[in-house]
């Protein structure tokens, strides 16, 4: 039997399986989810409002609402129901498609926000199989880097079917998605062949178990101005990356690479191998304290990357795509840890028993929040600004706000780690939780 063979091979064959499984489980996922962005819908607005922005407003709204549910969805549901319950999602966007592609516009609008609703919640099924293991860095940076690559990668199969076999932008996303289904089964039922964490990866890691709704507030009072700070970090990377990736190709039109379909991936391959590597080394930090330490800092690098990156971009000091790809990988090495090992790391240093998920979770839900409001307010409060230099400006603004935030988080937990007690045992943490933090 395949788990028994997991359980007993080297962590290494273990954890190139895990992240083939969970990388192409989410890549196929992203096939439902982003394809339309590459589609510009020129000239096309409702109410004042340009319908590209509808459309990613739609499904933004119902990828923030899944968020928000997921809370409790992701950090109830057992083992044993993850992988129906992520093909039951993915079927659900699968059919939002269809009537994305039947319905005219402005009507079919209503179909992206229910083709984003089941889908925001199929991360933290998939990073459930991963959390919580000695290898959790290299596993989360493999699953985290699928949306970095991703992402291009169904932009660039997109504007293929478009320009190759004639496809019109409508029934695009849905073409598109038809064409991972069929991968989508076999990576999954490679998902669910996937071992518990051992108990070694419960003593180095703490155990993972679902955390019910008084777990989860214990949990958010006893650390809420640590995850405060954080979450409005999170909120810039996001909302940031959102706009990055769903308005691709209008920044690649305006810096003057709208016919190079491949541009979408040759630029976000080097950022995932970056980011892979740079997690994967981070494994190697045994002691939690100083991993969870080194991942606010690197969070911290990485917005400042953005900004600097974009300096030297304006002082023609590189070019475009050059800028793109430094801009991308400082946005990612600060989005990726809290999409897979930061909070994994915060459960491991206090020795608090739950998921990682319920975190991740909490920060997407608010994330979203601000993806939304940036796309408003680039609408109703910036529309004579070009996209790319609302990119621009954006920049800076994250690299100032994004760092410091960071930063006070981290004294925050190092402040919070001097009277927390280290020698409590996993059985009585919830306890000794709620007397701290009263």
């Amino acid at each position: 039997m395949l788990t028994t063979w997991l359980q007993r091979t080297n962590k290494w064959t273990f954890s190139i399986y895990a992240i083939v499984a969970s990388f192409c489980t989410y890549s196929c996922m992203y096939a439902f989810r982003k394809p339309f962005a590459v589609a510009t819908f020129s000239d096309l607005s409702f109410w004042g409002i340009d319908y590209k922005i509808l459309l990613i407003t739609a499904q933004v709204l119902g990828y923030t609402l899944s968020k928000f549910i997921g809370i409790k969805v992701v950090s109830e549901m057992s083992g044993s129901r993850r992988a129906l319950g992520i093909m039951v999602l993915i079927g659900l966007a699968g059919l939002a498609l269809v009537g994305f592609a039947l319905v005219p516009a402005p009507y079919n609008i209503l179909f992206l926000f229910l083709n984003g609703l089941p889908l925001g919640m199929v991360w933290g099924l998939v990073f459930s199989y991963l959390e919580g293991r000695q290898t959790t860095e290299i596993l989360g940076a493999g699953l985290s880097i699928s949306f970095i690559f991703s992402s291009g990668f169904v932009k660039t199969v997109g504007k293929y079917v478009m320009l190759n076999w004639g496809v019109n932008e409508y029934w695009m996303p849905l073409m598109t998605g038809l064409l991972f289904a069929g991968p989508l089964l076999v990576f999954v039922g490679m998902l669910q062949q996937i071992p518990p964490p051992s108990a070694e990866d419960e003593r180095l890691r703490t155990k993972r178990e679902p955390m019910k709704r008084t777990q989860r507030r214990r949990f958010l009072h006893s650390f809420a101005g640590g995850i405060t700070l954080l979450v409005l970090a999170y909120i810039l990377l996001t909302a940031f990356r959102d706009f990055r990736d769903n308005f691709a190709a209008e920044l690649w039109n305006a810096l003057g690479y709208g016919d190079t379909p491949a541009i979408f991936t040759l630029t976000e391959v080097p950022i995932a191998l970056c980011v892979l590597l740079v997690m994967g080394l981070l494994m190697f930090i045994q002691d939690n304290r100083r991993a969870l330490a080194t991942y606010h800092i690197l969070i911290a690098l990485g917005f400042i990357l953005v900004g600097s990156s974009t300096f030297a971009y304006e002082q023609g000091w590189l070019n475009a795509p050059v800028w793109m790809t430094l801009a991308g990988l400082g946005l990612y090495l600060g989005y990726v840890p809290f999409n897979s090992i930061l909070f994994d790391r915060l459960l491991a240093t206090f020795r608090y028993v739950g998921t990682a998920g319920f975190l991740i979770y909490v920060a997407d839900s608010f994330g979203y929040l601000g993806s939304i409001g940036v796309l408003f307010y680039k609408n109703f409060g910036q529309s004579e600004i070009s996209w790319l230099q609302f990119f621009i400006s954006s920049s800076y603004i994250i690299t100032f706000l994004g760092s410091g935030l960071v930063l006070l988080a981290l004294l925050y937990f190092q402040r919070k780690q001097s009277s927390w007690p280290t020698t409590v045992s996993t059985s009585n943490i919830k306890q000794s939780v709620v007397a701290e933090g009263a």
